[in-house]
């Protein structure tokens, strides 16, 4: 390779780099996929030596964004032949013109309609963007689709066909049905664009349970102005919304709204966390002075004292039991699992109102995983989004008993930390459990969803009974109550950005 064909080379994998495009697996045999992809890096390294731009199809195919493509046509090899039959038997015939004509029109549209198929799906952009990524259930999210084609040739006809796991609000309520059932739902968008144009659509989605959701891939179909010849692409475009679980106050729980879970000490606490420093301030009389923050003070040249991470009534870590019966191996009950997550938010929402450190385990495993969540408890702006992200990820999936990982995190919790169970069942396991952890010094409380109340004999345990027919699962007023409280946590959390897609290099 000569030295400009080296330089050109390496300005197409800087370009590479540069490319806001995803770097996605590539479906096929592993002999065709590098084949194609040095066919396409080749294509656009001569284009780069010649001063071209490269084509967008070219830098796909050798990047393997492209998944799978088809092309369709009514015409066959026989057809061309038959346009050359014409011509032959026209001159053969003495010139005969209707024949010529024939022929030589036969080939011109099996000419023109190939090329314009070839070039239909050049420059052709789908994007999708959102009102917002982070919703409850049952609220809308607004999807705006973009189309653009780049390119001065017209399109008489763009087809889109975009996976959805739920239908659109203007669909018929069979296509909601049938969403419901198989969690898909194929969005057909059909344009016609002229050269250089952008169109926009937008529709309604809502998600009516927790969790992530997954949009695309999306097929791009396209084809010659007499829609002889088609040609289709599929991208594997995924964007995802995330549904928080839904949040009810305390009162709509039966929780009392005051202390729910012991007195909290005022102004300054008994213990500090000495690994975790909030800050500093001015030097106090009363302040130790092993706490003197000696750097700060050199810095501003007066005696600063550190401000530690208060540890007693301030600390919440919210232990969820995913286990809706006796033994986690035995299933589950989709509902009483959805009650005990939403349970859970609930008090987390409540704990980072009053400005509590929050924290959230849970023994169900994060999708595609065998791990379980830990969200270590904190009071940083964000908290409270990343414990609604954890919540939202929870599945039925058990990694393992609640009271093992109740024992195995309860070492690294400040000592006066509340730890609060979130459980469906109580089995005796977990009742010991806690009457271990209780007679080691810790805060316990235990939040029971079980129809039948918990153990009176637990001894200095606080204890909440919400059975399934709680006034929070039952009255509409609560329903509001807990859209209100929904929203108010809305806007408590920092607009998160959506989530991107990480390149992977080949």
């Amino acid at each position: 390779m000569s030295k400009k064909e080296a330089q050109a080379s390496g300005e197409a994998g800087e370009r590479e780099v540069k490319s806001p495009l995803p770097i996605l697996v590539q479906l096929g045999p592993p002999q065709n996929k590098r084949r194609l992809r040095q066919e396409a890096r080749k294509r656009m390294r001569q284009a780069l030596i010649a001063g071209e731009a490269y084509s967008q199809t070219d830098y796909a195919q050798s990047r393997g964004l492209v998944l799978r493509e088809r092309e369709n046509s009514v015409f066959s090899d026989a057809w061309t032949a038959v346009a050359i039959l014409f011509i032959i038997i026209g001159l053969v015939a003495g010139r005969n013109m209707p024949l010529l004509a024939l022929g030589i029109v036969l080939l011109l549209i099996v000419a023109v309609s190939s090329v314009w198929k070839n070039l239909s799906l050049l420059g052709v952009s789908y994007e999708r963007s959102f009102d917002r990524t982070r919703v409850f259930p049952g609220e809308p999210v607004e999807m705006t689709v973009t189309v653009s084609n780049d390119k001065f040739l017209p399109l008489t006809w763009l087809q889109f066909r975009d996976e959805l796991p739920v239908a659109p609000l203007t669909e018929s309520a069979f296509s909601h049905k049938a969403s419901e059932i198989t969690g898909r739902f194929t969005l057909r968008s059909t344009f016609s664009l002229h050269g250089r144009e952008r169109a926009h659509r937008a529709v309604i989605l809502r998600f009516p349970a927790r969790g992530y959701y997954d949009l695309g891939p999306v097929a791009y179909e396209s084809g010659d102005v007499f829609t002889l010849f088609t040609t289709s692409q599929t991208y594997k475009q995924i964007d995802t919304l995330v549904v928080y679980p839904q949040i009810w106050p305390l009162e709509a729980l039966g929780l009392p709204a005051k202390e729910p879970f012991g007195e909290v000490k005022t102004r300054r606490s008994l213990f500090t966390d000495p690994i975790k420093t909030q800050g500093i301030r001015d030097y106090q009389p009363q302040d130790r002075f092993r706490d003197v923050h000696w750097k700060a003070t050199a810095r501003r040249g007066d005696l600063q004292t550190k401000i530690y991470d208060p540890s007693t009534g301030m600390n919440l870590a919210l232990f969820l039991n995913v286990a809706t019966l006796p033994k986690h191996w035995m299933g589950f009950e989709p509902d009483l699992l959805e009650r005990a997550v939403s349970v859970t938010a609930s008090v987390a929402n409540y704990g980072a109102q009053q400005g509590w450190g929050v924290g959230v385990y849970a023994n169900g495993s994060v999708p595609n995983s065998d791990q379980p969540i830990r969200v270590p408890p904190g009071r940083s702006t964000e908290q409270l989004n990343h414990i609604l992200e954890a919540l939202a990820a929870v599945t039925e999936f058990a990694t393992g008993g609640i009271e093992q990982m109740m024992f195995r995190e309860s070492p690294h919790l400040s000592w006066a930390a509340t730890m609060v169970l979130v459980t469906a069942v109580t089995p005796p396991e977990i009742i010991a459990a806690l009457v271990r952890l209780k007679e080691a010094g810790r805060r316990i409380v235990l939040i029971s969803l079980a129809d039948d109340p918990p153990p009176t004999d637990l001894g200095a345990i606080l204890t909440y009974h919400i059975p399934a027919n709680a006034p929070a699962f039952q009255s509409d007023d609560s329903q509001q109550a807990a859209v209100a409280t929904a929203v108010a946590a809305l806007s408590a959390i920092p607009t998160p950005r959506p989530i991107d897609l990480t390149p992977v290099n080949d």
